[in-house]
């Protein structure tokens, strides 16, 4: 059997294609010390010219739209390609945070008290006070990397950050106060905990993305038994969305000490600085060898040419 090359897919015209870049780079570096690694931009949203499927396992680092919405993942399934990370269905239930919320909550996974609604339908800045509190969370329904995030903090402050949503779908929460945290998974399995810990108070685009302004402590100091409820939660969340291969999955711990699901990350970031690896290396893996585990189990789905039909 022919080994495969390894695809990695990074760019995409979604608002984090500079995020994107940075992350294909140093995953196309990293899968370079185990396979032959070819690194592919992409400017559109359609596959790369010389994507072959009887040669290359793709590794995608799309973030966003069509990265992680399950659109490439349709047009690598049409190609009959073998790729690293969720199929389409599970990228698309993923990057939809209403029907994630729905999908998880079936299975036990708590979350904060919501409401989903379109812009053409959006709710009073009173009812939603009354409803979820003053202190709410406003996001795009379907967008990453906290594209469009809006905290507010009082009824004032809700008409403002309403009055401001003129077009798609959004999820509002109540706002949970206390620790975030964030845990890696591989084939399914938690890896270590990471907590977030933004100086400005919120994990948003700029405090993600700006050096400096967030610290991380990996592992994150919790008890063991809420560890393990982190870990068997997150376990959950996986499997209750059809996840495969690997995932990042964020949480908040209250201040009374309730867990809360905040999303599931099918690309997540892919920087040797970025969260997942943060909670790979919890348990051992470096950058380098966290790449290789992560693309493995496309490996093991390749077909390579001779055996093809």
């Amino acid at each position: 059997m022919s080994s495969p090359i390894i695809a990695v897919l990074a760019g995409g015209t979604s608002p984090e294609r500079e995020v994107s870049l940075g992350s294909g780079r140093a995953v196309a570096q990293a899968m370079a010390c185990s396979h032959l690694t070819r690194l592919f931009t992409v400017d559109h949203d359609a596959l790369p010219e010389g994507l072959d499927p009887a040669r290359h396992v793709v590794f995608s680092t799309l973030h966003g739209v069509f990265g992680e919405d399950g659109g490439m993942q349709r047009l690598l399934d049409a190609g009959g390609f073998s790729y690293g990370g969720c199929d389409a269905k599970a990228s698309d239930l993923c990057f939809d945070k209403w029907r994630t919320r729905l999908s998880v909550s079936a299975m036990g996974v708590p979350v904060a008290p919501g409401r989903h609604f379109l812009a053409a339908g959006k709710p009073t800045a009173a009812a939603l006070a009354t409803e979820l509190g003053q202190q709410v969370v406003l996001k795009p329904n379907r967008q990453g990397s906290s594209v469009g995030l809006q905290i507010v903090s009082s009824q004032v402050g809700l008409e403002i950050a309403l009055g401001g949503i003129r077009a798609g779908d959004w999820v509002a929460e109540r706002r949970i106060l206390g620790r975030e945290i964030t845990v890696g998974l591989l084939r399914g399995r938690a890896m270590g905990i990471v907590e977030v810990v933004p100086k400005s108070g919120v994990y948003d685009y700029s405090s993600k993305y700006t050096k400096g302004l967030t610290e991380y402590l990996a592992p994150a100091r919790l008890s063991d038994e809420m560890a393990t409820r982190v870990r068997a939660t997150a376990e959950t969340a996986f499997a209750a969305c059809g996840c495969r291969d690997y995932a990042r999955i964020d949480f908040m711990i209250s201040q009374e000490g309730e867990l809360y699901l905040l999303e599931i990350n099918t690309l997540p970031g892919m920087k040797d600085t970025s969260l997942l690896p943060m909670s790979a290396r919890c348990v051992g893996l470096d950058f380098v060898a966290l790449c290789r585990e992560l693309v493995a189990p496309a490996v093991e789905r390749f077909q390579p040419a001779a055996a093809r039909p």
